[in-house]
């Protein structure tokens, strides 16, 4: 025989002795493994039996059967009484006192730049307006060319646009929302009065007054009879709504490759003219590119910057407060004061 009753008895002895010193549930764990598994000297006796003589085979068989029920039930005794002492200690560790004061839970809420966003949409579905939305990545022909911008203009350049590779593609992140205007054009006949804000990329550097990712709200109104006057009351009711009933505009003429006249839009607030915006009546080379008889129609469009309106409204300084998330300054919009 493989082992003889004295090295059973030893095996089992060594086995209980293991069993008795193990001082947690992975510790015992291990103990199986190397006293009772199928690698075991008790189990490998017991794997010897069939090699023994007939006349051996069932003394032995009641030897090795004994030892091993006694170490099984020295097993699981051990095991009751280890996975008590740790329900025990998690009724300890893991006690809640109930009398203690709740933890204060922030409330949730919306971004700065969000609420904005939905003041202004408001305030222009009031006046009969709709909010049109686009991809922010975009075909170059929508962000450029439909939008009369030639092919040799600046801004078409690498270093004011992020161009997306494969660059045979001509997709670009979207340099403005202009893009959905010419959308908007494109699928809807006059009249057509929409604003369109959303985020917009540029290759700036991040500092106090400039950001690569930035957002914009742009209008456009295309009906027959649209004037300068339209735009320039429709402005003056914008910039009343944003900045204060005093508030004074100005139009300042400039140049924009999409609209004609072009002017950009400055507003007196505490004391001083501030740049916000330009505007313009919508170029006839980008209506009739978007299929719109010039005869019949005419139409404007105004754009402004939306961190550029936050920050004069509230008087903030450096571009870094509203783009870096940090809470403490959302706080002062109500976030989380609750």
């Amino acid at each position: 025989m493989s082992l003889s009753v004295k090295d059973l008895q030893k095996a089992a002895d060594e086995a209980l002795s293991a069993i008795e010193g193990a001082p947690d549930l992975d510790a015992l764990k291990q103990v199986k493994i190397e006293f009772i598994g199928d690698k075991s000297a008790l189990a490998k006796a017991s794997q010897s039996l069939g090699t023994l003589p007939q006349d051996e085979r069932a003394e032995f068989g009641k030897v090795v059967g004994a030892q091993r029920s006694k170490v099984s039930s020295a097993f699981e005794a051990r095991l009751l009484v280890l996975e008590a002492e740790r329900d025990e200690r998690a009724l300890v560790e893991e006690r809640v006192d109930v009398t203690l004061p709740g933890r204060k839970i922030l409330k949730g809420g919306l971004h700065p730049l969000t609420i904005l966003t939905n003041e202004i949409s408001d305030l222009f579905i009031g006046l009969g307006y709709r909010v049109a939305e686009g991809p922010e990545l975009e075909s170059e022909w929508l962000n450029f060319d439909a939008l009369n911008i030639p092919a040799d203009h600046p801004a078409r350049t690498m270093q004011d646009t992020f161009f997306v590779e494969p660059l045979d593609a001509r997709l670009v992140m979207r340099t403005h929302t202009s893009p959905v205007q010419v959308r908007t054009m494109l699928e809807n006949q006059p009249p057509i009065y929409v604003i369109c804000p959303g985020r917009t990329y540029r290759a700036d550097e991040l500092d106090a007054t400039h950001t690569p990712v930035f957002s914009q709200v742009e209008g456009l109104v295309v009906d027959r009879g649209i004037t300068m006057a339209d735009l320039k009351g429709t402005l003056d009711h914008f910039a009343r709504a944003m900045f204060g009933p005093e508030v004074k505009t100005r139009l300042r003429p400039s140049f924009f490759p999409f609209t004609e006249p072009s002017a950009e839009v400055d507003f007196f607030f505490n004391g001083r003219w501030i740049e916000w915006g330009g505007c313009g009546m919508v170029n006839q080379k980008v209506l009739r590119s978007a299929g719109i008889d010039t005869d019949i129609y005419s139409g404007f469009a105004f754009g402004m910057g939306l961190e550029r309106t936050l920050m004069v409204r509230h008087g903030i300084t450096d571009m870094h407060d509203i783009v870096e998330g940090d809470l403490r300054f959302s706080q002062a919009f109500g976030l989380g004061a609750k």
